[in-house]
């Protein structure tokens, strides 16, 4: 799985190369040729922060908590979007950036910011030092030593900063230090400010992404990244000999699709009278939890669910005897909406008027404010374990369960629901995917 992010940042009025262009700005990256060669800034950043695991961190769960229901609630809004579409999104993707956003946003608009985050009453302080610590986990930190241990979760960071203006010192070091963010001189008015964030996105996505953007506005100012790759096997794979065509029941039509069966003891297993719900473990730790709903569509499953529910479903299944079966599928799209569903929550950033990043993230006291939202996603589940991929990419303009008794069934011939997630110590399950299977491809 590979997820990429790109936030661009441009200027409201037109920046002049003699007021703004005039000399060295620090990064060395000038030339008397016109091009300008891309070149990494050299920050150094303290370790991420490691969770005490015999001393919890109240607000760093709380954080964490807090992503899980800003991921539900934006992915509730958007799923409606979709219809009977098959429908995926990354919302931690949206997350992780919007928290690092945190310390470019002015005082007047940050605890707006950290409510739609839901981290309110919390401060940015907690918020770094909860991504700080769930990048510790996500990333494995704590298994570095063990030359054979293998991780299938990468993430990476990176600002992307036009040679005209200057990054903020204060937010250089601090995207460094809890977000391992690098900073990246570029001159935007070429085409090779294009070039090196394509090269980024796919040398950060095992060559998956490479083509996030195909040009820059002229007011383009900076551009933050966010690269996220993942691709793990099951811890129990499904038998290829044993799946079988059958018919999906599907909103527009019975298709046919091929169905993985998995079938015997000690399967975890959930239900009550609203899902039948199964998680499917990865090898590495996290897994993919399978919702199926009981009456009601796929869709408005996903938009009932809550971090208080995720949790419920996680801490309750139980060892049983039954079988699953689950197509294969494959679904890329397009996520529509994504900057109203975010306006919705009330994210401040898109405020023109206010420019709620002015003098947060460029030294030039130039209003900034985010003006436009997309993302693409895609997931292939099969036989042997997943990949998924998403990118988004934000312009930023100026200015209590009932114990099953018998065997189950789990027959997913209709719509359900996924939630791809991996484990943090604070916030327990994160999720990083959701989404619904309406016609498996």
């Amino acid at each position: 799985m590979c997820i990429m992010m790109v936030i661009l940042f441009t200027a409201c009025n037109s920046l002049s190369a003699d007021e703004n262009n005039s000399g060295d700005n620090g990064s060395g990256n000038h030339d008397s040729g016109g091009t300008k060669v891309m070149e990494v800034v050299e920050i150094e950043g303290k370790e991420l922060l490691a969770p005490a695991y015999d001393k919890p961190d109240p607000a760093a769960g709380a954080v964490a908590n807090g992503a899980n229901d800003f991921a539900f609630s934006l992915s509730a809004k958007l799923v409606k979007n979709a219809g009977d579409e098959n429908f995926v999104f990354s919302p931690f993707s949206v997350w992780l950036p919007l928290a690092a956003l945190l310390n470019a946003t002015d005082e007047q608009n940050k605890p707006a910011l950290l409510d739609a985050l839901s981290a309110s009453g919390l401060s940015g302080a907690d918020v770094n030092n909860a991504a700080s610590r769930m990048l510790y986990n996500l990333t494995k930190q704590q298994y570095k030593e063990n030359e054979d241990f293998y991780d299938p979760l990468q993430i990476a960071n990176a600002i992307f900063v036009g040679d005209n203006v200057t990054l903020k010192k204060e937010f250089a070091q601090t995207f460094m230090d809890y977000f391992r963010g690098t900073a990246i001189n570029v001159d935007f008015s070429s085409q090779d400010a294009v070039d090196a964030v394509n090269r980024w996105a796919g040398d950060n996505t095992e060559g998956l992404i490479t083509d996030i953007v195909s040009e820059f506005d002229p007011l383009t100012v900076s551009a933050i990244a966010n690269a996220i790759y993942f691709s793990d096997r099951w811890v129990w794979e499904f038998d290829p000999a044993q799946t079988q065509e059958d018919v999906f029941h599907s909103p527009s039509g019975d298709v046919n699709a091929h169905f993985m069966l998995r079938e015997g003891d000690g399967l975890a297993y959930y239900e009550d009278d609203k899902v039948q719900a199964m998680p499917l473990r990865f090898k590495s730790g996290g897994g993919l939890l399978i919702l199926l709903p009981k009456s009601g569509s796929a869709a408005d499953l996903l938009s009932s669910m809550t971090n208080e529910y995720l949790n419920e479903i996680s801490e309750n299944a139980i060892q049983s005897s039954g079988k699953l079966l689950m197509p294969r599928f494959y679904i890329d799209n397009s996520i529509d909406g994504l900057k109203e569903a975010l306006e919705a929550l009330e994210v401040p950033l898109f405020d023109e008027n206010a420019a709620p990043l002015t003098g947060g993230l460029i030294e030039e006291n130039i209003p900034v404010f985010v003006s436009d939202v997309m993302q693409k996603a895609m997931i292939e589940v099969d036989e042997k374990g997943t990949t998924a991929a998403a990118v988004t990419v934000m312009s930023v303009s100026a200015t209590g369960m009932p114990m099953p008794t018998e065997p189950f069934e789990m027959i997913c011939d209709k719509p359900f629901v996924f939630i791809l997630y991996d484990w943090t110590f604070d916030g327990g399950n994160q999720v990083l995917f959701t989404g619904v299977v309406n016609q498996p491809q």
